[in-house]
């Protein structure tokens, strides 16, 4: 860093209410640009694409999305440059409460204050031999000028110390400004767009930097503030009592994390992720790993059907978390959940992560339930939660996470802690909540339930595919054997995994082996994690299922079917659909095992 030239009267007259009022300026730009993306995407969009049709229509649209993605690019400009001026301003204006104080205890000592920052004193005290006073002096911060050495004759002039002080914080005030002012100007020359009227992914890569270089130096300024460690209904209580510019600036500088903090409204949730997933394709675009790759492709699929017009009818896609955390992680809801009576949560498990898989096939579960359920009552929300590390079967590092409990336990905090969120943001006075858990996302939602009181507010559990949840019979996971709900299609092997105990011999042979190791079941009702929860002794009410397609003619394709409503036979599907409406007496029931 350069040698600092300001001097204490420089920061004294810096006027930062003039660096907030150029940060209000930016902030109504960014607010413009933001006004004007949603009109593009909320009624140009979706009108040109109702009305018009043909090669014209599409290029139209086509220019109207990378118009959006501009004055996307333009609000997250904007907003970042209001909040590095308003940092600025609030570290300035604290340096500045320090050198006022300095100054104001020199005014009322009779000190003066020089130019250069040294402390002038009068004589004071008493001399040990002759009782006259001991001579005045200079103090500067880099040591006192002036002042004779105490020795055991003479006494310290009783100013000397005082002076010193007020030295020393004057100093330190404008040292640390000159540091700011240093900081801060890097940062605003480099955020600055390429010239032209479109904005490349490598510009969004750019502005991924821009924000992390902003939020770095707005640390103090605003993340601080963020309670990371409150319950979600404080942080609620939070979000509502900050006033609209303070929102609009952790939306632009901090969307990583507001769009994940479980107790904030959907809807803001939805707008930060919508930019958190820009700075992330930036971020990860031009990468070549594997992993970097993997999660570029789900994010892309994710943003391609943001982007979509939603069919009539159809319930709104809402991102309720966005991250490269891990595997990846994503949330998103088919429908709003702070508005909808009846809010179900579906935790995918084995082999999902965040990539072009779960963006098509996990999401397409979520939406087709959410549209039957909406079909039985239209104040319906269907959630697709991947909020944590699910197993992956064949990844050398973590195949045999599968057998192992630690991925649902730590998967098991986070969806209490985001389902807590969904009750803390629900407008209704008594929502409808449930919890649906497939494969080892079962385990999943098993582990939740045994931690604090359980799940928030959980009313139903549905769990297909289940190779246990951790605990022996339905009562245990505390919502009531009744509302316990389980699909175990006939052919799908991970509803027959063998207990540990009889799983030794296929656990040897790796995880491929332990659930081939099914075929080998001994008939009791035992499972790799726990009681099978299609089991009488476990207690749940069992629905229908189609028996899916036989393991030599479809490998392993009856384990992924319970959500298919293509099928000719879809009672799985309309079974979760019934009990996510609160329908469940209206199921097609099975006898248990």
């Amino acid at each position: 860093m350069p040698t600092p030239t300001l001097t204490w009267a420089q920061l004294r007259d810096v006027k930062c209410a003039e660096l907030e009022g150029a940060a209000d300026g930016w902030g109504r730009s960014s607010n413009r640009a933001d006004v004007a993306r949603d009109r593009i995407e909320q009624q140009l969009l979706t009108g040109l694409r109702d009305t018009q049709e043909g090669e014209a229509a599409q290029a139209a649209v086509a220019r109207l999305r990378q118009l959006g993605r501009n004055f996307q690019y333009v609000y997250t400009e904007c907003g970042l440059l209001r909040t590095t001026l308003n940092s600025l301003a609030h570290e300035m204006r604290t340096q500045q409460r320090a050198l006022t104080e300095a100054l104001e205890d020199a005014a009322a000592l009779k000190f003066t204050v020089h130019a250069n920052g040294s402390v002038t004193y009068p004589a004071g005290g008493e001399g040990l031999v002759d009782g006259a006073p001991l001579r005045g002096g200079t103090a500067s911060s880099g040591g006192a000028t002036g002042l004779t050495p105490p020795s055991g004759l003479v006494a310290p002039n009783p100013h000397a110390a005082k002076a010193q002080d007020i030295a020393d914080r004057l100093c330190g005030a404008v040292r640390s400004a000159a540091e700011i002012d240093w900081r801060y100007a890097g940062i605003l020359r480099r955020l600055k767009a390429e010239e032209g009227l479109k904005v490349p992914a490598s510009t969004w890569k750019d502005a991924a930097g821009d924000a992390a270089e902003v939020r770095d130096a707005a640390g103090a300024y605003l993340k601080d503030a963020i309670p990371h460690d409150a319950s979600p209904e404080a942080r609620r209580d939070w979000w509502a009592g900050l006033t609209q510019e303070q929102r609009e600036e952790y939306l632009a500088v901090y969307p990583d994390q507001i769009g994940n903090l479980d107790g904030i409204p959907a809807l803001v949730r939805d707008a930060a992720n919508r930019d958190n997933l820009q700075l992330l394709i930036g971020k990860l675009e031009g990468r070549d790993d594997e992993r970097s790759m993997t999660q570029l492709a789900g994010l892309r699929e994710i943003d391609r059907q943001l982007g979509a017009a939603p069919k009539p009818g159809e319930p709104p896609m809402l991102l309720l978390g966005i991250s490269d955390e891990g595997n990846g992680r994503a949330i998103v809801s088919y429908g709003n959940p702070d508005t909808s009576k009846n809010v179900a949560t579906y935790v995918p498990g084995l082999n999902t992560s965040l990539d072009e898989d779960f963006a098509k096939n996990d999401l397409k579960r979520a939406r087709d339930t959410a549209l039957a359920t909406r079909d039985i009552d239209p104040s319906s929300a269907m959630v697709a939660w991947l909020g944590y590390d699910a197993p992956q079967l064949l990844d050398g590092r973590d195949s045999l996470a599968v057998m192992g409990n630690e991925k649902a336990e730590t998967g098991g905090r986070s969806l209490n802690s985001f389902m807590g969120g969904l009750v803390a943001t629900n407008d209704n006075d008594d929502p409808h909540m449930v919890a649906v858990g497939h494969s080892y996302g079962s385990r999943t939602v098993g582990a939740a339930t045994q931690q604090g009181g359980g799940i928030p507010a959980v009313d139903d559990i549905v769990l297909v595919g289940s190779p246990g949840v951790g605990v022996d019979h339905a009562d245990d996971l505390r919502v009531g054997k009744g509302h316990v709900f389980v699909g175990a299609a006939d052919n799908d092997l991970v509803t027959k995994v063998p207990s540990k105990l009889q799983g030794n011999m296929g656990a040897a042979a790796g995880p491929v082996g332990y659930i081939v190791g099914g075929l080998l079941d001994r008939g009791d009702d035992d499972l790799w994690f726990g009681k099978d929860p299609a089991s009488e002794a476990f207690g749940a009410r069992r629905f229908r299922t189609d028996a899916g397609p036989s393991v030599v003619a479809g490998g392993f394709d009856a384990h992924s079917l319970y959500f298919d409503r293509s099928r000719a036979d879809s009672v799985s599907s309309d079974s979760i659909a019934l009990i996510a409406a609160g329908k469940a007496g209206k199921i097609k029931v099975e006898e248990p095992r």
